[in-house]
């Protein structure tokens, strides 16, 4: 399994521990709440959620009411199908959501991994900051290294670029020891306790929802068509 399916399997387990939901719901979701999911396709989401019921985790449900079931058929049009985690697939998930690994700190990892903090007990929250932390501090230190090296040979534009660079990483690395500083002091940022699913805004982007940079988010095409 490559890296970002793997990411994309856990954000998927994550979002279905909170609701059910059809397919349309899910992709709306991740273009929503992860950047690195911002321009994905049906063609991408579908096979790893058939993946998921293949493996148990996930059982597939026709129509989220008895409403919608009768009126798909009188409309000429398929009932939605709905997903819906297993006790497997949320024994799962809690054990992806516990490991602390160096592929939490990875880039699209780690922003992963972050939009669920809010069902990450406090130890691992703090494990996964740390171990960001350092990862980023030496990338500075290797970008910092570089930019000496190479500072003569360098053009205004391509040294103002490496520069731009090392501020980006400096202030994430401020941020997250902001983050780390809160989690010492037992002070949690606003959300639902560890644990327990996030109560989230699909429109708003509250609580839980990993803010991207770059401004709103990208709207659904036109065409999208709920399944």
């Amino acid at each position: 399994m490559s890296r970002r399916s793997g990411i994309l399997e856990f954000a998927v387990l994550g979002l279905l521990r909170e609701s059910p939901m059809h397919g349309y719901e899910l992709r709306k979701r991740l273009n929503t709440s992860l950047g690195v999911f911002r321009a994905f396709s049906y063609g991408t989401l579908y096979p790893c959620l058939k993946t998921l019921v293949a493996n148990g985790w996930l059982i597939e449900e026709t129509g989220n009411s008895t409403e919608d079931a009768l009126a798909a058929p009188l409309a000429g049009r398929r009932a939605k199908i709905v997903y819906r985690l297993t006790a497997e697939g949320k024994e799962h998930f809690e054990q992806l959501l516990s490991q602390t690994g160096p592929d939490a700190y990875e880039d699209e990892t780690f922003a992963a991994r972050f939009a669920f903090f809010g069902q990450t007990s406090r130890d691992v929250r703090m494990r996964v900051l740390e171990g960001r932390r350092s990862r980023l501090e030496e990338r500075l230190e290797k970008m910092s290294a570089s930019l000496a090296r190479t500072r003569e040979r360098l053009d205004d534009y391509t040294l103002e670029l490496q520069r731009h660079g090392m501020e980006s990483v400096e202030r994430e690395v401020r941020w997250l020891n902001e983050l780390i500083e809160s989690e010492r002091a037992g002070r949690d940022l606003k959300g639902p306790a560890a644990g327990e699913p996030a109560s989230r805004d699909t429109t708003s982007g509250a609580s839980g929802d990993l803010p991207r940079p770059g401004g709103d988010p990208r709207p659904d095409s036109p065409d999208d068509t709920a399944t």
